[in-house]
């Protein structure tokens, strides 16, 4: 194998599994160290520039950082990441200083944002300190789409959407709230040199059984259901309901279920509980709090009397694997289950519409009826039309819409000045040695199990009392302290100086893991086999030495690598260093400045 090229930022980017699996690439490491250090308003600002939204993602991203993370490698669970964020965003105090203003001049360039969501107000924040005009519209009066609109305000207090939002319009953007676009074709040929259109997947799918008609007045659509709370249309619901959905927003619509009345609320589901498309965590609140998730039944006809929903039936059914390993659920023959009911939440999925995007504009659909999009640029095949968040590629969650936002607004920028839509910013790399003295280190290198703490709720009773009342209270500073000294600076990187090594194997003796080893150079397929600990994970890469003169190399698996920094303590030589490597993603005009 080649010696590792570490000058190149992808290598060390790669390394760093959190910020690497994380879609907007969050710097991890570096705002966990702000908050052990009790720099929390450091720490938001760290967050802000790359995921936009800190205190509504601490407390509603789906985490996509954290099976990545390296502590799972060591204990059963990773470092609270994504509840560390709303540390820094509760303790942060007042930013307003350190965000930036609106521009004194503009460059000319007005962009229309379609969506007040958080993939369009991305691009927005990302534009308007540019000095692009930019235009939102929205049908709802206040900003936010789906955060605002289908979130429960026992998850995230609308305070937080507020603040967070407001960072946003303060850059000077043209708010056109409560203004509906029915027209993609009639807003095209006015002054605008860009359309974003973020306008999420706002219809949740219908469940078309018999008996669906004639008990339509109990049968709710669980999206707009929950739209409908939040904009306090609805406050009561019957006493037994049934939450039709094995998602998210099944779990949202049970728990908001059981805060407006719902005594008897159940999950039904048609897969198995494990195979359930929830998050793990949202499962288990729903749990916690009393409802039961009932698995392996198909909805097959609802009840009804007189006009009033009565209940539901459905049919049991089990997984079978075929002989060539594919998964379907055959019915089990066993009799089929009437539960009884007053209401039932459809939360089976959602799906876009566009009836509003004209189909002689230059827009291309698939047979899904889905823009095409390139998933690098945003860029549809109208030139002039860029699409981001789940208008573009189907439901997501939060994290996916705010790296959409990005691309597109890199993209948008391209556009707009003339350059070529596809060449995207290098990342910003500071590389920084971590040494204070010959074998003493600037951060904390414990590698020792430490377990994950534990978010502190509300007490049930409170939390069902009150459909507002915010149920995790968040980390107070020793549980916060102690949770981020968790974190194994996996930014902290072992750079290893071939012609220091006087090859003692020392380092190979002392590794925690068995990641080093010096052995003969060969392919990768047959060196792997050869290393003392080869890892499951084969997309993490090798790291390789240079030569050395026993005509051996040094071998490093990433994969297993815990940046303990032991390996560094013991070298006699200092062949080994522990540099820190913070990359930061550039986003829109970083290729023109």
């Amino acid at each position: 194998m080649e010696s590792t090229n570490t000058e190149a930022p992808e290598y060390f980017h790669k390394v760093v599994d959190c910020q690497w699996a994380c879609p907007a690439h969050t710097p991890v490491p570096e705002y966990i160290r702000l908050i052990a250090q009790g720099r929390h308003a450091d720490a938001y600002m760290v967050n802000w520039k790359s995921n936009v939204f800190p205190g509504i993602l601490g407390r509603t991203c789906d985490r996509p950082c954290e099976p990545a993370c390296r502590r799972g490698r060591v204990e059963d669970e990773p470092v609270a990441i994504c509840r560390l964020k709303r540390v820094a965003a509760d303790n942060k105090g007042d930013v307003s200083a350190r965000m930036p203003t609106a521009p004194v001049k503009r460059i000319g360039k007005k962009i229309a944002c379609i969506g007040a969501g958080p993939a369009s107000m991305t691009v927005a924040r990302d534009l308007a300190p540019l000095g692009y005009h930019v235009v939102v519209y929205d049908a709802d009066a206040r900003a936010g789409g789906m955060i605002r609109s289908q979130i429960p305000r026992f998850r995230l207090p609308e305070s937080v959407i507020d603040e967070e939002m407001g960072y946003i319009t303060a850059l000077g953007l043209d708010m056109r709230l409560g203004e509906r676009i029915d027209s993609l074709g009639a807003l095209l040929k006015e002054d605008y040199d860009a359309v974003f259109v973020g306008t999420g997947a706002p219809r949740g799918r219908d469940l078309d059984v018999p008996g669906r008609q004639e008990a339509a007045a109990n049968i709710h659509i669980g999206i707009d259901w929950l739209s409908s709370v939040s904009f306090g249309h609805i406050e009561r619901i019957g006493r037994r309901v049934i939450v039709l959905g094995g998602g998210n927003t099944a779990m949202d619509c049970c728990r908001t279920a059981r805060r407006l009345g719902g005594e008897d609320v159940k999950v039904v589901v048609r897969s198995g509980f494990d195979e359930m498309k929830a998050s793990p965590w949202e499962k288990v609140d729903a749990v916690h709090e009393g409802i039961p998730i009932l698995n392996f039944l198909v909805p097959k006809a609802f009840t009804h009397a007189d006009g009033q929903l009565t209940g539901v039936t459905f049919e049991k059914v089990t997984p079978v694997i075929d002989d060539k390993g594919r998964r379907t659920l055959k019915p089990t023959g066993a009799p089929d289950e009437h539960i009884e009911c007053d209401d039932v939440l459809v939360a089976i999925g959602q799906e876009n519409a566009f009836p509003w995007i004209e189909r002689d504009i230059g827009v291309d659909f698939d047979e899904w009826g889905m823009p095409v999009v390139n998933e690098t640029t945003l860029q549809s095949t109208n030139e002039k039309v860029f699409f981001g968040g789940d208008a573009a590629f189907g439901p997501k969650n939060i994290i996916w819409a705010v790296a959409h936002g990005h691309d597109a607004a890199i993209s948008i920028d391209h556009f707009c000045r003339g350059a070529d839509v596809r060449l995207r910013p290098p990342p910003g790399v500071l590389v920084s040695s971590q040494k204070m003295g010959i074998h003493e280190w600037s951060y904390d290198n414990d590698i020792s199990d430490d377990d994950r703490q534990i978010v502190p709720q509300l007490p049930i009773a409170e939390a069902l009392g009150d459909v507002k009342a915010e149920v995790e209270l968040g980390f107070d500073a020793a549980l916060a302290l102690a949770e981020a000294r968790r974190c194994l600076n996996c930014d902290v990187q072992t750079v290893f100086t071939t012609p220091l090594c006087i090859e003692c194997d020392a380092c190979a003796d002392i590794c925690p893991t068995d990641c080093i080893t010096f052995t003969v150079n060969g392919e990768e397929e047959e060196l792997r086999p050869r290393l003392k600990a080869p890892a499951l994970n084969l997309t993490q890469d090798l790291y390789v030495s240079g030569a050395l003169p026993t005509g051996r190399v040094l071998v490093k698996d990433e994969d297993v690598c815990l940046h303990c920094g032991l390996c560094a303590e013991r070298c006699p030589t200092g062949a080994w260093d522990m540099q820190k490597v913070v990359i930061e993603m550039t986003h829109a005009g970083g290729c023109s400045k």
